[in-house]
């Protein structure tokens, strides 16, 4: 009986998600009426001004009153979610804030359907990496069903859609923090297929014009179908295996696992999110890779990492944080500790909008299970999360261990560093670059950072949604600042040494930063003897 009535409960419940499913797309592209679209905005506004911790930073009040005054009067006829969200998210992208996401109210897919869609392969996007230049979309890593298409080459248009017209126009659907500019060149590639699909909706094919050295191709990239297990025949399978055998099998498979997660494997880009490597044949020069501070267990990394260090007597270490969009703060403080010539409280106390600020969050995420277990333990976060946010004055502050004073490392380097940074360096990796420039640690070589220099409006990020449009927002809710500030408002760390790859370098495969750097060193070393 009990087996009959779980059953009954499981096929209401994917009865009710395929109707929630209909019903959600039904309404995607229906026109929304004026008076809901303008109440939305409004909704919007208020969320911001009880949520958001530094809501005019870069605006002043009356600015932002005066551009959401005026949003309403442009909105003068019924628009749908995808309308509404290209007027919405220009005005929101005043207050300047890189981590606040703006998301338009999309199809949305049943099990079954996506099911069917990863069968037929990977989509005309994703076989593609992008870069930018100027105003212009080239190919940075072709996957791609056709393989002639070449590094480099210019995307002209996109189903006779010029491209410059398209990133022109996704250009106000996004921002940076501040002022800088650098920021959109590194993102808005990678974004731009997931501007493009809201836009038009998931293809299965998209018919592409390229131009390489004067020469325009029309190519149709289609989905590229995965490959295919391998079948297995007598001659292949494996003889059994013993106790012994089976042991060891499973000892790498635990040290491969402990690996992976140290060195922050991302299986989505089959790539280590950290990594150290030395250069000179004496080991002289340590490069620390840093791609993210946001996959793994990372303290055993870094440990290890400067015990590599000091065993090989490096004189300089390189810290790559090109392209590193953020992360734990914990983590870079974690790496600060290594670095640094004396302890400092890492980052200020976090300011938040109000004592209740972190009840907005979605606490409640997950399945079932985890939802009934978070209700038991509700109260007591409610308790936890009220008792750390103290008031100063007039201010909220959230306190962590971030705001403590932590000891520098017996194995920190000592030696001469160099930092890499350019417009993709953002978050995290701008505020741990804060601290280093401040506290005039390290020599920066590349392009002003996508981060600001005096801190961003992060930490945790609740997604509020409209509620006629269903248009969504990430809105942060902490303010979060390293240790050291500058007296320019709105820009992230600038280069010491400021240079910027060509597309040519990027065809070649050339690394001008990099090399800056180490024939910098040989030219010290020279004139050291």
């Amino acid at each position: 009986m009990k087996k009959l009535i779980f059953q009954v409960l499981l096929l209401l419940l994917f009865i009710t998600s395929c109707t929630s499913v209909k019903k959600h797309n039904s309404l995607v592209n229906k026109p929304i009426a004026v008076d809901k679209l303008k109440s939305d905005v409004d909704f919007a506004y208020l969320k911001l001004q009880k949520l958001h911790p530094s809501l005019y930073w870069y605006i002043s009040k009356e600015q932002l009153d005066f551009k959401f005054d005026s949003l309403k009067t442009t909105i003068n006829k019924p628009l749908t979610s995808y309308e509404f969200y290209t007027k919405i998210t220009p005005v929101l992208n005043e207050i300047r804030q890189g981590h606040l996401g703006v998301y338009p109210n999309s199809k949305i897919w049943s099990k079954k359907e996506a099911n069917e869609l990863i069968k037929k392969g990977i989509g005309p996007f994703s076989q593609f990496e992008f870069m930018m230049f100027g105003d212009k979309l080239y190919v940075e890593k072709n996957n791609s069903i056709d393989s002639t298409i070449a590094v480099g080459s210019e995307i002209v248009s996109i189903d006779s859609i010029s491209t410059e017209r398209l990133l022109k126009k996704y250009r106000k659907l996004m921002t940076s923090d501040g002022y800088n500019t650098t920021f959109y060149k590194h993102q808005l590639p990678k974004k731009f297929s997931n501007l493009y699909v809201f836009e038009n909706g998931i293809k299965d094919s998209l018919l592409y014009q390229f131009k390489f050295n004067d020469s325009i191709k029309n190519i149709w990239i289609t989905r590229k179908k995965m490959a295919e297990s391998k079948v297995i025949t007598k001659d292949s399978i494996v003889k059994k295996q013993t106790k012994a055998e089976k042991k060891k099998i499973a000892l790498a498979n635990k040290n491969r696992i402990i690996y992976n997660s140290t060195n922050g494997y991302d299986a989505a880009t089959k790539e280590f999110q950290r990594t150290l490597s030395f250069m000179e044949k004496d080991s002289s020069v340590a490069v620390l890779k840093i791609k993210s501070f946001s996959i793994g267990n990372y303290e055993p990394f870094y440990k290890d990492a400067f015990k590599r260090i000091k065993e090989n007597k490096s004189k300089y270490l390189l810290l790559d944080l090109r392209g590193n969009p953020g992360g734990r703060l914990s983590e870079i403080n974690n790496l600060y500790s290594f670095v640094a010539d004396s302890a400092i409280a890492f980052a200020d106390k976090s300011e938040v909008a109000t004592k209740t600020s972190f009840l907005k969050r979605e606490y409640f995420n997950g399945g079932i299970t985890t939802k009934v277990l978070k209700s038991i333990v509700y109260p007591f976060y409610v308790s936890f999360m009220y008792l750390k946010v103290k008031k100063e004055g007039d201010k909220y502050y959230y306190y962590t261990s971030e705001n403590k004073v932590k000891p520098i490392r017996e194995n920190r380097f000592k030696g001469e560093m160099y930092v890499l940074i350019d417009g993709g360096s953002f978050s995290a990796s701008s505020i741990i670059s804060s601290n280093l420039k401040g506290s005039k640690r390290a020599t920066f070589v590349g392009e002003e950072t996508g981060g600001a220099f005096n801190g961003t409006v992060a930490g945790q990020m609740p997604i509020i949604e409209l509620p006629n449009s269903k248009v969504k927002m990430r809105v942060g809710l902490m303010k979060i600042a390293a240790h050291y500030k500058t007296e320019e408002v709105g820009h992230g760390i600038r280069p010491d040494v400021e240079i910027i790859p060509t597309l040519e370098d990027k065809i070649n495969g050339n690394d001008p930063e990099m090399k800056w750097i180490l024939d910098n060193i040989k030219n010290q070393d020279s004139d050291a003897k």
